[in-house]
């Protein structure tokens, strides 16, 4: 229903048109002024346009007079609400009846008859989930905004019930919309009771108007009009709306409250909705790709030691495009021993990432040197600064031997590694042994930490522990209570510390985590990891006395005839190299796991061997050259206390 065209036709509508006019007509034309001016003669204008009572500067000879300010006296609430490009709906009462739907409204869900309940004739509304809201703002007084609420093409808001009767369809919307709604109360004013002779002889000089409310008393035009204004009008025209209705109550002896009422405007922001949504796509989009790049410099699996289970996990921190720089790797070294870093690039970016990827490229490159850990992070250091002399990163290597039960490692400017002995005791390591990757000039130095079987550790990096409101020694000492409970697997444990410390997927910054068990093996498991030594004195018996002993300790484990004839072999190459060319004290020791046989000779000199191209005339340098062709891969590396180590590898047959 349109009650715009109608307007005019509302009870007492022609009586004040005609006198509205008639108080044009009367009003004084403005007079010039010397200077050829003229004065605003309108009805609330101000000669002092500043406020501030000082004269009005003079107008220029050959200006133009003002042109009076026009007044909004001769606009109904009809005439702007149904020219509003925004949907428009009054209702009132409890039961939220139909007041007012402007044109918008119409065209997009259709006509409905007035003083019908909300809940019967507007499902869109129900559909919306506006009506609990409505019934708020009419209790508590207060407007209240919902935010782009989506009406699908059609003007449906899902699926709404049967429309009411007599209600034309509206031809709806050609795509999906969305629209912010606002429900303000609002005070209408109540219809005036007449006599049924005044009501007949009204409509008789006026002409009959179908703009009674539902209970058949006729509304006064300019009450109804007054009314519908308050809260989209300026406050004069609120006041006029109530005393209207206070003194045409008083005039029939029947005094009324007004009707509190709801007016419920919705913004069409489909164009804003669909701009942010696309915006949000493509940065999911960025992110992915971004995210996708970081996790493929990061190991797709991680190499699994014999003697140690490992596990990892990274989470991307924040919901932007911008990845971060940290990793971590599990290398085996060969002779059982196991080389596991962790690190962290400052800053945020593919730039980051890019830093972190080289780096992590020349920590595999180092590690198969197999230098001690302090000497691979002072390479590192070098190569940082030529990557980008503006990017720090934190690195933390470490190597476990399980000769040795222990870890060995160097840490450049890393938070320190966590280590849970079997009784459940957490030890921190020791405080970092050196500065930042890229800062130079700087010796680092190596640590050591006991991790003998049944103990696990940890190597995290800053994202795990580090808030903006604490301290990180804070975060490091509620991980260390964490890890102190965590059981299971490595996998599991990553999980639980990811969880325990409040990790989610709306954290700012990346997490790394690294978790290594060393297990204790008993029954069966513990008869698939022997270990066997022999002290080698030098002299012409030292070889017949290693090739016997590898063949008796290998005849004992049950290997197959032709795997002990090569490791008899390699055990004899391997010592004669050593006798040759290394000085005492010097050892053999054949190890086996589940997996593998590996066979060692340490002695005290420091030149590694090297595998070289032996002419036929010559009658030595075939040793190392022999190793490698039977034996799965060999390598030499230089101990701690001086010397060196020479070992080679052979794989057991499955089953």
């Amino acid at each position: 229903m349109n009650f715009t065209r109608w307007s005019a036709r509302l009870p007492r509508t022609q009586r004040r048109n005609a006198a509205r006019a008639d108080r044009g007509a009367r009003r004084p034309k403005p007079a010039a002024t010397a200077g050829g001016g003229s004065v605003p003669a309108a009805r609330g204008e101000r000669a002092d346009p500043s406020g501030r009572g000082e004269p009005p500067a003079a107008a220029p000879s050959d200006a133009a007079p003002p042109d009076a300010v026009p007044t909004l006296d001769g606009l109904s609430v009809h005439d702007l609400l149904g020219q509003v490009p925004a949907l428009v709906a009054v209702v009132y009462g409890p039961e939220h009846r139909i007041a007012y739907l402007n044109d918008t409204y119409v065209e997009l869900f259709g006509s409905r008859a007035p003083g019908t309940p909300a809940r019967q004739a507007l499902p869109e509304l129900t559909e919306l989930g506006l009506l609990p809201l409505m019934d708020q703002v009419l209790r508590s007084g207060k407007p209240r905004t919902v935010k782009s609420r989506r009406v699908p093409a059609g003007g449906q808001a899902t699926t709404p019930g049967p429309r009411q009767e007599g209600a034309a369809p509206g031809p709806g919307r050609s795509r999906h919309g969305y629209y912010t709604f606002t429900c303000s109360p609002i005070e209408m004013a109540a219809p005036r009771v007449v006599a049924p002779a005044q009501q007949a002889d009204e409509r008789a000089g006026e002409g009959a108007v179908d703009g009674s409310p539902v209970d058949g008393s006729p509304m006064d035009g300019s009450i109804r009009e007054a009314a519908l204004r308050k809260d989209v009008m300026p406050e004069a025209v609120a006041t006029e709306a109530v005393t209207t209705a206070t003194a045409t109550a008083t005039a029939t002896g029947t005094v009324t409250e007004p009707v509190r009422g709801v007016l419920v405007f919705g913004a069409d922001v489909t164009d804003q909705v669909e701009s942010a949504e696309r915006l949000r796509a493509g940065e999911r989009l960025q992110r992915e790709a971004a995210v996708t790049l970081q996790r493929s410099l990061l190991p797709q699996e991680l190499e699994q030691p014999d003697d140690l289970r490992v596990a990892a996990t990274y989470q991307p921190g924040g919901t932007d495009a911008a990845v971060g720089g940290d990793w971590y790797d599990v290398i085996t070294l060969g002779a059982g021993r196991t080389a596991l870093v962790i690190g962290d690039v400052m800053g945020r970016g593919v730039r980051a990432a890019a830093v972190m990827g080289q780096l992590r490229t020349a920590v595999r490159a180092y590690a198969r040197l197999d230098l001690p850990p302090h000497e691979v992070l002072q390479l590192l250091d070098g190569l940082a600064a030529e990557i980008d002399p503006h990017q720090i990163a934190t690195c933390v290597y470490a190597v476990h031997d399980p000769n040795e039960n222990r870890l060995v490692y160097a840490s450049a400017g890393h938070l320190p590694i966590l280590v849970r002995d079997p009784d459940g005791t957490v030890r921190r390591a020791s405080e970092p042994t050196g500065p930042p990757l890229g800062t130079g000039g700087w010796l680092h130095t190596t640590g050591s930490v006991p991790l003998g079987p049944g103990a696990s550790a940890v190597l995290y990096t800053d994202g795990l522990v580090e808030r903006r409101d604490k301290d990180i020694y804070d975060g490091v000492a509620a991980l260390e209570r964490v890890f102190a409970g965590a059981t299971g697997s490595p996998q599991v444990m990553c999980d639980r510390l990811i969880r325990a410390l409040g990790i989610t997927a709306e954290h700012d910054d990346d997490v790394a985590v690294l978790v290594l068990q060393h297990p204790a093996r008993t029954g069966h498991d513990a008869e698939l990891f022997h270990n066997a030594a022999l002290e080698l004195l030098g002299g012409v018996e030292a070889a017949p006395r290693a090739r016997a002993f590898a063949s008796g300790v290998l005849a004992s484990w049950r290997f197959p005839m032709e795997l002990r004839d090569l490791g008899v072999l390699a055990a004899s190459e391997l010592v004669a190299n050593s006798l040759q060319h290394g000085t005492p004290p010097m050892r053999l020791r054949l190890r086996r796991t589940d997996r593998r046989l590996i066979i060692e000779v340490t002695d005290g000199d420091e030149h590694l061997p090297r595998r070289r191209r032996a002419e036929p005339v010559d009658e030595a340098g075939r040793g190392i050259s022999i190793v490698a062709t039977i034996a799965s891969s060999w390598g030499s590396r230089r101990t701690p206390g001086g010397g060196k180590a020479v070992w080679c590898e052979f794989a057991l047959p499955t089953g």
